[in-house]
Parts: structure tokens; sequence; C-alpha cells
């Protein structure tokens, strides 16, 4: 059942992970040139039917896999093995994503215009780092520090 779990959870990241990194290496920057909000609305609507389903896919498959590996959950912010503080990481990793996601949702999309275009940037450039180091962190259940 893990290599399931696994499998799923590999299959949601590389999605949010691609989309992001295209969004923020392709997408962004002919958007700060030409200033077409157009061009970054149209992509935001198409990545978020399947950006968003693959990371609630993530965050249940990765709060299973990370109760099957550690089940005692008030131990996933013990900091105190290398599996707590790896667990640890992402769900801090999860709160950021949730707190930048939230504040472009409601504070930045609507009031989007070219004069505020560059304070979506930066929101665009932290979730795509947050979700490479979900990739990162990823790696280490497998490989250690």
């Amino acid at each position: 059942m893990f290599n399931y779990l696994l499998i799923l959870h590999l299959l949601g990241a590389a999605i949010w992970t691609g989309g992001h990194l295209i969004l923020a290496l392709v997408v962004l920057p002919k958007v700060l040139t030409s200033r077409n909000l157009d061009a970054l609305l149209q992509f935001e609507g198409q990545f978020e039917k399947i950006g968003m389903p693959a990371l609630a896919i993530q965050i249940i498959t990765g709060l299973w896999m990370a109760h099957r590996i550690l089940p005692n959950v008030g131990m996933w912010f013990a900091f105190d093995n290398d599996i707590s503080v790896l667990i640890g990481m992402k769900l801090i990793l999860l709160l950021l994503t949730a707190v930048v996601a939230m504040h472009a949702r409601f504070w930045v999309i609507p009031r989007l215009s070219t004069n505020n275009l560059n304070g979506f940037a930066i929101n665009i450039i932290l979730v795509t780092l947050f979700s490479v180091a979900f990739v990162v962190v990823g790696t280490l259940f497998r490989t250690g520090f």
C-alpha cells in the first residue's frame, strides 16, 4: 500500500512542481515584460484545474505516509530524529505554501493590475521555491541528510 501512496504522491508533486516551474520560468517572465495579465490569468485558470487536485493528493498521501512512518502524530514536530525533522519540514512548507496561496487568492488576485504585478510575481516565485523544497525534502526520506 505504501508504494501506491508514494506513486500518487510523486505524480502530484510532478504536476504541482512542474506547473509552478513552468509558471515561474516561462510564463511569468513574458508577462512581466509584456504586462499582459490575461496570459497569466489564463495559465492560472488552466493550471488550477489539475494543480489543485494534485496538491490535494499530495496532502492526503503525505499525511497518510507520515502516519505510517511515524504513527505518533505528536512526534511529527519533535525534531528529535531524522524522520520527525523531515515530516516537520514538509508540514512547515505546507503551511508556508498555504499562507502565500491565501494571500494571493484573497488579497493580490482580486486587486491584480499592471501596477501590482510584481507583488504577484513574488507570490509565484515563493510558491515555486516551496514546491521545489518539497521535492528536495521528500528525496531526503530515501537518501538521508
